[in-house]
């Protein structure tokens, strides 16, 4: 009987936004049995031998219940207690801590006054997807309206200054399947950009990369650090992906760790992608 894979999403993007496409043939051929299937639509997902988020993108507006679903779920990748721990973008502090060259993270809980950087900066909800919530501010400026908002909706606010390269480089995604490297690609600047028409994320402009050695070196910590504070072997992960943008000093920091549901920019990259994804699934499953 062929082993069966769900690709889960949600209602306004039941079949993803397209760049998972090549996951469905690259499975099929290795005689998986595949579907789309919405996170909180009732389906079955007990029976399944691979239940792999993909494009969960209202998460935060219900987290407990899309956390308590995770934990019914037996064969989820990645598994429930990294979702748990990877939705709230606090785990930075947790990864700064650990010696990790991160983005300058602060956290701004509900009821906590917030100190704003002297430079431009941006302001977050801890637990959000698609960049929805974001705001960039100039030096100076005070924003706690925003915060505010914020704390307003349970939030607790996420506080970075805002890192100039963006705007002449993007970020850079790194890209792993089953703990190994597979590929990498390039994210124009988001804030400013328009709302996909399901409401869900901002627009981004993606393309092809190369990542210089020194982002090798930093996702690969970044990897490490992350397992060991997560107690698994970093090969347990099926899939990563490592935001990095360059400092005012020209190193690259940790923008975002993405071990939820993340774009894996198939579209930007070479076709045997898909089967290294696909031969993962496999991996896992053994």
């Amino acid at each position: 009987m062929s082993p069966t894979a769900i690709l889960v999403s949600c209602a306004e993007l039941p079949s993803g936004d397209g760049d998972d496409d090549a996951l469905v043939p690259a499975l099929t051929s290795l005689g998986f049995s595949v579907s789309w299937a919405p996170w909180d639509s009732g389906f079955d997902f007990s029976s399944a031998d691979a239940v792999i988020l993909r494009a969960t993108w209202d998460y935060d507006a219900r987290r407990p219940a899309f956390l308590d679903w995770c934990e019914s779920v037996p064969s989820l990748f990645n598994p429930a207690e990294v979702v748990r721990w990877n939705t709230d973008k606090s785990y930075l502090v947790e990864l700064l801590g650990a010696g990790v060259p991160v983005v300058p993270t602060s956290l701004v809980p509900p009821g906590s006054p917030a100190r704003f950087p002297a430079s431009e900066f941006v302001v977050k909800p801890s637990v959000g997807a698609g960049s929805r919530g974001a705001a960039r501010f100039a030096a100076g400026a005070d924003a706690s309206s925003h915060v505010a908002a914020l704390h307003a909706e349970g939030h607790t606010a996420l506080l970075q200054p805002y890192q100039s390269s963006v705007d002449t480089e993007g970020e850079l995604a790194l890209v792993y399947f089953g703990g190994v490297y597979s590929h990498a690609f390039s994210k124009g600047a988001m804030l400013g950009s328009t709302m996909d028409s399901s409401g869900l994320y901002l627009t981004e402009q993606l393309g092809k990369a190369e990542p210089p050695s020194d982002a090798v070196a930093l996702a690969e910590d970044v990897l490490d650090a992350a397992s060991a504070l997560l107690g698994i072997l970093r090969a347990e992960l099926l899939y990563a992906r490592v935001d990095l943008v360059r400092g005012a000093d020209g190193k690259p920091l940790l923008l975002e760790l993405e071990l939820t549901e993340p774009s894996l920019g198939f579209r930007q990259t070479d076709p045997a992608a898909a089967m290294r994804f696909a031969s993962a699934v496999r991996q896992q499953l053994a």
